[in-house]
């Protein structure tokens, strides 16, 4: 593996590689683009097969972050942060600490809060060892998990899916099928369940599902059943990759809107076998940005009424990009990084022409 053949393939900018002799803590911290300044993405803990998959997970989440912060009108770059162990058998206080001492290092260059496998505890360990770590704890004075907002933000997305599709944002009565009950799954019933949706969901965690369904009164299936459910949006809310050339096949839907990210295996492929197929695709970077929005917003001192505003705009943002899409005969996707890259690219100059001497 030539790893700077990859940087230099997808234009990252740096990648740091963390070891601690005392834990054994191993992480990975992937640096993409700073062109739009101080780079923000979470840290997620996975027991990956190989180092190459820890570090393609990692290169690949920290360019989708800098489309996502691009995207969202937010003065940040891209970056992620993978940590490669158990979640079940490795996590500790000492573990964290560790790796929070590497971002530490950093001085604020990359700047993360928690993703899959971490949760608010473990925010607010990292916190102990490193002012650089967002969305921690309320009690501590931070703004607490981003889960609901993301899921405002999803729901918003939705709407405007409706609107580009049926020329009706009243999601009134559409069926749902929603992948994953977790921290942005679980808020989301709520709001499916205010804007009047009929929801069929599924979680690997069977205990989770009972939990829920006693709550929100919603149908159940098993979690490889979720892609043939005759629906009308598909809400992919778990890992990513899961649409591939085996379940896009099987889908009985005319959206595809969730907050997974990276949901498309193949980029290219399957955003084309999603259109081919007359489906709507939501970019994920896109629609599921309420989360970031809401760790930024910290740094300038943290507002819910700021974020919420901001959050809305996700439903502008989404039909200017499906209007581009039909406009310049692209697809989604195509349309989303067109608008992401731009906005890099403008910033970039302007920063140049702006250069002393």
């Amino acid at each position: 593996m030539d790893i700077f053949e990859l940087m230099k393939k997808d234009g990252h900018e740096q990648i740091i590689f963390n070891f601690d002799k005392e834990t054994g803590m191993k992480a990975i911290i992937a640096i993409h683009d700073s062109t739009l300044g101080q780079t923000f993405g979470g840290v997620r803990m996975v027991n990956y097969a190989s180092m190459e998959d820890a570090l393609r997970d990692a290169m690949r989440l920290s360019k989708a972050m800098t489309y996502k912060c691009a995207a969202a009108d937010e003065d940040k770059g891209g970056s992620k942060a993978v940590i490669w162990g158990d979640p079940e058998k490795d996590k500790s206080e000492a573990f964290l600490r560790a790796f929070a001492r590497f971002v530490e290092i950093l001085k604020g260059r990359f700047v993360t809060g928690v993703d899959l496998n971490l949760d608010l505890t473990d925010a607010s360990i990292i916190g102990r060892e490193t002012q650089h770590i967002l969305a921690r704890p309320k009690e501590e004075g931070s703004s607490g998990s981003s889960g609901v907002t993301t899921a405002f933000g999803i729901f918003v997305g939705l709407k405007a899916c409706a609107k580009s599709l049926w020329g009706d944002e009243d999601l009134r009565g559409k069926k749902i099928a929603v992948q994953g009950m977790g921290a942005v799954g679980e808020p989301l019933l709520e709001y499916l369940k205010k804007g009047g949706l009929e929801v069929i969901a599924t979680d690997v965690r069977e205990k989770t599902i009972e939990r829920l369904q006693k709550k929100y009164g919603f149908k159940a299936v098993k979690p490889e059943a979720i892609y043939e459910v005759d629906c009308d949006i598909f809400s992919p809310c778990a890992l990513g990759g899961i649409l591939n050339d085996r379940t896009i096949p099987k889908l009985k839907c005319r959206i595809v809107a969730g907050c997974a990210n990276n949901q498309l295996e193949d980029e290219g492929r399957h955003s084309r076998m999603l259109h081919e197929r007359e489906i709507l695709y939501a970019p994920d970077y896109v629609i599921n940005a309420g989360g970031v929005i809401q760790a930024i917003d910290e740094l300038q001192g943290y507002k819910p009424e700021r974020v919420r505003l901001k959050t809305e705009r996700i439903f502008f943002r989404l039909l200017h990009i499906f209007e581009m899409a039909k406009r310049e005969g692209i697809l989604p996707l195509e349309a989303a990084n067109r608008y992401a890259e731009s906005r890099i690219r403008e910033i970039h100059k302007m920063k140049r022409l702006h250069v002393p001497g």
